[in-house]
């Protein structure tokens, strides 16, 4: 299911803007020890909705391509009342010598690389972790035998219904724990998701993975460490920045982490010829190396 496959490897430059300049707010609205409780808190609100959205289309009882219509229209509602809502916000002033050459600051920001090892250590471990969000396709191709178009929407019922209700159950667990230290949220993430991504290889061989409890069940255990790694690099980024120049590490690091996903596509192309137990194998090799990578991260929460 190869449109499946690739569904978290674009992102709009809405969504770009969006997360830049949502970090900056947040760095200047909310204190340190509560950012990741109020990021956490309001995924879960969300994810109790998606969770009845993503219900609705897996059973089918509404027509499938309404809804998905019906959800569009919902979300542009959503985005305008979100942006109704900010322009309400109080921040602290930041940055403010004004718009410069925007050749000259995407040079400006690339440089920060060579200026900010822990910038370095974090874009690295983000960027293996990227696993968490490209695995669940494949987990859903290796484990579920049906046509084209039933996978596709069962496939992505079942997807959303996995994000959202690990979303509902540990987003705001996940958030409280980043406020104590970012830092171990990303290790224990990733080692979490190492070992869903193990478990549902382990399942597959032994012929397991296509019975009704045992996909829902890795599929589950992975968005869990999907929205801790979420909440935990969200967090240590904008506690690691300062007003100064949070903005420009949240752009610096969203395009790096946007290449990497379109090149992440490729993979597609490895399930073409390996199978999804190949991508998995890698995806899950990934996860595995952020843990060393992200255990040399500082404890931004105790400065």
């Amino acid at each position: 299911m190869p449109s499946l496959a690739r569904w978290r490897c674009w992102r709009s430059p809405g969504l770009s803007v969006c997360s830049v300049t949502y970090k900056d707010v947040l760095g200047k609205t909310v204190s340190k020890s509560r950012r990741g409780t109020a990021t956490g808190a309001a995924s879960t609100v969300g994810a109790a909705a998606v969770l009845i959205y993503g219900a609705l289309l897996s059973v089918g009882w509404i027509d499938r391509m309404s809804l998905v219509i019906g959800g569009l229209l919902l979300a542009g509602g959503l985005w305008m009342t979100g942006a109704a809502l900010f322009t309400t916000l109080k921040e602290e002033p930041g940055a403010t010598e004004g718009g410069g050459n925007p050749i000259q600051s995407f040079r400006d920001n690339f440089k920060l690389l060579g200026d900010d090892t822990q910038l370095r250590r974090f874009i690295l471990t983000r960027g293996l972790l990227i696993s968490t969000a490209l695995a669940p396709p494949f987990m859903v191709a290796l484990g579920t035998d049906t046509d084209a178009a039933d996978q596709m929407f069962g496939g992505l019922g079942l997807l959303v219904i996995a994000s959202a209700g690990a979303g509902l159950l540990s987003s705001y667990v996940w958030g409280r724990l980043a406020d104590r230290s970012s830092r171990k949220v990303l290790i224990l993430t990733a080692a979490a998701a190492t070992l869903a991504l193990l478990a549902t290889l382990g399942l597959n061989a032994a012929g397991v993975l296509q019975d009704v409890w045992a996909l829902p069940l890795v599929l589950f255990v992975l968005m869990i460490a999907y929205q801790g790694v979420r909440l935990g690099r969200s967090t240590h980024l904008v506690d690691m920045a300062s007003q100064e120049n949070r903005a420009a590490y949240t752009a610096l690091s969203n395009t790096i982490i946007g290449t990497l996903l379109i090149l992440g596509g490729a993979f597609s192309i490895v399930a073409h010829m390996a199978g999804e137990a190949a991508v998995l194998g890698l995806l899950a090799l990934m996860s595995a190396l952020a843990i060393p990578v992200a255990y040399g991260l500082e404890e931004v929460q105790a400065d």
